[in-house]
């Protein structure tokens, strides 16, 4: 790689950001058939185990080895052992346990997988998509839970691009109190950006992911600018020679326009970013003060969040964000409640309209993505516009929030499946959930 960044880690930077990988992608890293979910088990393979750990048990940050599969299945639980970040506290006040009302009848419960011809049962498709840790809210209450792989109760991960609809939800949060104007240029918030492609966009425009940036995340491209900003972000210290930006601020500053903002959806890390950027200058608070101020704080949360941060401590908005399994069912649950919960309103009720009514259908159909039809994305939300009128957060290796306002159901997923596309998850997890929606409108309890 050039500038002497490592390639590996480079990856591994990069996609901690992408809720949906270019088909590039698995070109460029052809591997062989991955171990399943039982054989990959990392504490069956005991990563990081001993005192020390066996040389062949370690994994690293600087080399890149920390994101191979199957040690990607412990570190998602452990970035923070590995990686530079900053707190999202949530306050010292006592949490605000769920109420539960768990069932034993979901894991059998069966439905077709997208292009199957054979059913599967909702504890089958735990497995098949490597789960780590998943809870089902439905009217509030916990009615499913499970933990596998290395992630615990009292545990954090990676929620990867899922990250982008918490930043996209404070984006929201600040338009509908007036203190954002949508309308607005970036640049009039962050003159800084004048001469990148984000100053003459709308914030937004950058909130629905509409901007016309040259901006590539083709990973076969040596020179594609994805490189530029996972390089940019790597904390390490840069080489001597390296001559690119050294911080996701000096990053942004040099993406370049392409194209017309507000023609297509076009999905960019960079945009989540650049909105952060926003924000922290409109309220003088990092994405990650601001989310502990606004949101964590209030959410009863059992932990402390916290996000990965470049080498000058900047919060990656586009992916950085670690958090129990738990409280970000809460954020979700929030959500479904109009922005209330435990008897507060946490943020207004105009921003979950917002969300819900989606973004622009058309521009989303340009991108071209063969299972979210009919889909289109505002607030930096994936909204389906199905007869539940669900929407849903995503990001790679299978990291999910899906709310579904019929069956007042709220799913958060967690997992480390070896292939980073959604495409590789979606054909089960999107009957699974929308047939867990349904079974649970017919069987209340």
């Amino acid at each position: 790689m050039s500038n002497g960044v490592p390639r590996r880690v480079a990856i591994a930077l990069a996609l901690c950001g992408f809720g949906l990988m270019p088909m590039a992608w698995a070109a460029d890293t052809a591997l062989p058939p991955a171990p399943d979910a039982a054989a990959s088990d990392p504490a069956g393979l005991g990563w990081m185990t001993g005192a020390p750990p066996p040389p062949e048990r370690i994994v690293r940050f600087d080399d890149g080895s920390y994101w191979r599969f199957p040690a990607l299945r412990w570190s998602v639980s452990h970035l923070r052992e590995l990686m530079p970040t900053v707190n999202v506290s949530r306050g010292l006040g006592a949490p605000v346990p769920l109420p539960r009302a768990q069932r034993t009848d979901i894991d059998a419960l069966r439905f077709m997988p997208i292009g199957a011809t054979q059913p599967m049962t909702w504890v089958q498709s735990l497995a098949a998509n490597y789960t780590d840790g998943i809870v089902v809210l439905h009217r509030g209450r916990i009615v499913y839970e499970r933990y596998l792989g290395a992630l615990k109760d009292d545990g954090q991960h990676a929620a990867m691009s899922v990250t982008k609809s918490v930043i996209g939800t404070l984006g929201a949060m600040l338009v509908a109190e007036g203190r954002l104007d949508a309308g607005k240029r970036v640049a009039d918030y962050v003159p800084e950006l004048a001469q990148s492609a984000f100053g003459n966009a709308t914030v937004r425009q950058v909130l629905d992911m509409t901007t016309g940036l040259k901006y590539s995340e083709d990973y076969a491209d040596p020179d594609a600018e994805v490189w530029m900003h996972a390089q940019a972000g790597n904390p390490l210290p840069k080489p001597k020679d390296y001559t690119g930006p050294r911080n996701y601020y000096e990053s942004l500053q040099a993406i370049q326009p392409q194209g017309e903002h507000g023609a297509a959806f076009g999905y960019k890390t960079v945009n989540t970013d650049a909105l952060g950027w926003v924000i922290a200058r409109v309220t003088g608070r990092s994405v990650a003060a601001l989310l502990s101020e606004r949101i964590w704080r209030r959410l009863g949360a059992e932990q402390d969040a916290y996000f990965t941060v470049d080498s000058i401590g900047t919060p990656f908005a586009g992916g950085g964000l670690n958090t129990g399994l738990r409280d970000l069912a809460r954020f979700g649950e929030m959500l479904r409640n109009a922005g209330m919960l435990n008897g507060q309103q946490i943020m207004p009720k105009a921003v979950v309209d917002d969300i819900r009514r989606g973004g622009d259908k058309a521009a989303f159909a340009k991108a071209g993505y063969p299972l979210l039809n009919g889909g289109s994305y505002r607030d930096m939300w994936w909204v389906t516009h199905n007869e539940h009128g669900a929407y849903m957060a995503r990001g790679v290796h299978g990291q999910r929030i899906y709310i579904d306002p019929k069956a007042e159901m709220v799913i958060v997923r967690y997992a480390s499946n070896p292939v980073a596309s959604n495409a590789a998850n979606d054909p089960t997890t999107i009957p699974a959930f929308h047939a867990l929606a349904k079974y649970l409108l017919a069987k209340p309890r």
